[in-house]
């Protein structure tokens, strides 16, 4: 079934008044005088949420479309906007969304020269096993653990969305591009160490009881350390607003802000 949405006051006299159709289970197109005008477009990540997005040249495409998503789906929607972008945030808000939270952007120098990590080292007992070393065993007890405590504390809105659980719980993780830190015969901290080609510190995390022993600064000195190798001369990084630990680790080694991005919601 493909309903179509008319326009606001029922009326479809203009043989060109604009249509919206919902052609599928995740996707809706606007179309005017046979032309498609304007799309919209739902999934559902692997956390739980739903995000919307909108692509329409015409605000009042735009608002068809935001105004038909709401009446389609069950909430609460969620999306995500450049903040620099006002005209299309004003859009959502219009639509009824609101800021739920903010993402900050940066450009991390991987030269240890710049960065002042070439000494750290992690606390004695703790060792880096290289990208593509780690054992799967030990691996997938640390993303349980990872797992866990990320659901207990911050939740996952404040991971960037690549490293999200999957539905079954288990974290996306590549063994090929994530160095460990091991301490005896358990692992208790990862790092995303990305291919040069795309150079994107995707998390860093560490066992909630050895925060604060110099692990996570030890992971992130041996991911910029390996892509320095490979001349890449910086990586970027998304830190949710709220994670300051993480914002200050980057800051305090020369990273630099680059924008923003905010989710935004309707309940």
């Amino acid at each position: 079934m493909n309903p179509s949405h008319s326009a606001p006051d029922g009326r479809d006299t203009n043989p060109h008044a604009l249509t919206l159709t919902r052609v599928s289970d995740t996707e809706w197109h606007a179309v005017e005088d046979g032309r498609v005008v304007g799309r919209g477009d739902a999934s559902r990540r692997p956390d739980g949420r739903l995000f919307v997005s909108i692509d329409a040249w015409h605000d009042t495409v735009f608002d068809r479309i935001a105004a038909a998503l709401p009446a389609d789906l069950p909430g609460p929607l969620h999306t995500v906007v450049d903040e620099n972008d006002h005209a299309t945030a004003s859009a959502w808000r219009r639509a009824g969304f609101t800021t739920a939270g903010r993402e900050w952007g940066y450009l991390v120098p991987t030269d240890p020269r710049v960065t002042g990590l070439g000494p750290a080292r992690p606390p004695a007992g703790v060792t880096i096993v290289p990208a593509g070393l780690a054992e799967q065993g030990p691996l997938r007890a640390l993303e349980r653990v990872v797992h866990d405590e990320i659901e207990a504390g911050a939740g996952w809105r404040s991971v960037p969305a690549q490293v999200l659980p999957r539905p079954a719980g288990t974290i996306v993780v590549d063994p090929a591009q994530y160095a460990v830190a091991r301490q005896h015969d358990r692992y208790v901290g990862l790092v995303r160490v990305p291919p040069p080609r795309r150079p994107r510190i995707g998390l860093i995390a560490v066992r909630a009881e050895l925060h604060r022993h110099g692990i996570a600064r030890a992971l992130l000195a041996h991911a910029l350390e390996s892509l320095h190798h490979k001349d890449t001369t910086e990586a970027r990084a998304e830190v949710a607003e709220s994670n300051t630990a993480a914002t200050a680790l980057l800051e305090g080694i020369g990273a630099r802000r680059t924008g923003s991005t905010l989710e935004l919601v309707r309940h």
